[in-house]
């Protein structure tokens, strides 16, 4: 049975993990849940969205080509996820690597791109410049991260993730045009292991509405770190979901992981039970 908004508000709060989530009416602003909606946690590749922002940002202004071949340079090789590290293809236009950012959260490619855009600070300068609060990509994606490193990839709020999405979804991320890039980037993301488990979508084929539901979303998975950030669609309304968790890592067992997929499962459902009252 769906738990209600105070239910999982309940649950959460007494939860020996660290959340930070907000739902809200992607239309009114609404909030429907807010739990540490403010409080900073990594959020692993989830600010890859600021990446795939200053891209589509650098093609509206005709100062990047879409067409433009990037090299697979081996410097910024990283491995875990995506699937550019498995093919032969060695360089692929800027449209194409941009895609692969957004459907498969690829790390090889998230460098390159990030390489290409200008690096973190480019891409920073232009998050505060769009007024992004609350969602801070520190570095590139490494396979070891040494003392000379920003100790995490990312850090953000569920409140900073849940007005990017919302503004993303009205088209005021920068401009109409920006916005519609960055979401056609992300629609096809492949994770639905988390908060959009529950809207039981083709995760090779969503591109569509599916079950009457569609989702722009971006990921992030880390040791001890989850992520789900995206927007709901459904014949009711639309509703913008940051959902963030962080706990302490143990190797190998790690026990806590089962109960953070199966309270963001949860938030799920109570989210497609907003979006679609024939559920």
């Amino acid at each position: 049975m769906t738990q209600t908004w105070g239910d999982l508000a309940t649950a959460l709060g007494v939860s020996p993990l660290t959340w930070s989530v907000l739902v809200v009416d992607a239309s009114t602003g609404d909030a429907l849940l807010d739990v540490g909606s403010h409080r900073q946690l990594k959020t692993a590749s989830g600010a890859k969205i600021l990446v795939l922002l200053e891209a589509a940002r650098q093609l509206e202004a005709v100062s990047l080509s879409a067409a433009e071949l990037l090299p697979r340079d081996p410097a910024l090789a990283a491995a875990d996820s995506g699937i550019w590290q498995h093919l032969s293809v060695p360089e692929l236009p800027v449209e194409d690597v941009a895609r692969l950012v957004g459907m498969v959260s690829d790390n090889w490619a998230t460098n390159v791109l990030l390489h290409r855009v200008g690096g973190p600070q480019q891409v920073a300068d232009t998050a505060r410049r769009a007024r992004v609060h609350e969602v801070n990509l520190h570095d590139r994606v490494r396979d070891e991260r040494g003392p000379g490193h920003p100790p995490t990839l990312s850090t953000g709020s569920a409140a900073g993730y849940a007005d990017l999405l919302v503004r993303l979804h009205r088209g005021t991320l920068l401009s109409p045009a920006v916005s519609a890039r960055v979401r056609e980037w992300l629609r096809d993301g492949v994770d639905l292991s988390m908060v959009a488990a529950a809207f039981g979508l083709d995760p090779l084929a969503h591109t569509h509405p599916d079950r009457r539901i569609t989702v722009v979303h971006k990921t992030g998975t880390d040791a001890g770190v989850r992520v789900d950030v995206g927007i709901a669609t459904g014949p009711s309304r639309s509703l913008a979901y940051a959902c963030l968790v962080n706990w302490t890592y143990e190797q190998d067992s790690d026990p806590w992981r089962d109960e953070a997929l199966a309270a963001m499962r949860a938030i799920g459902d109570a989210v497609r039970a907003e979006i679609d009252w024939a559920t």
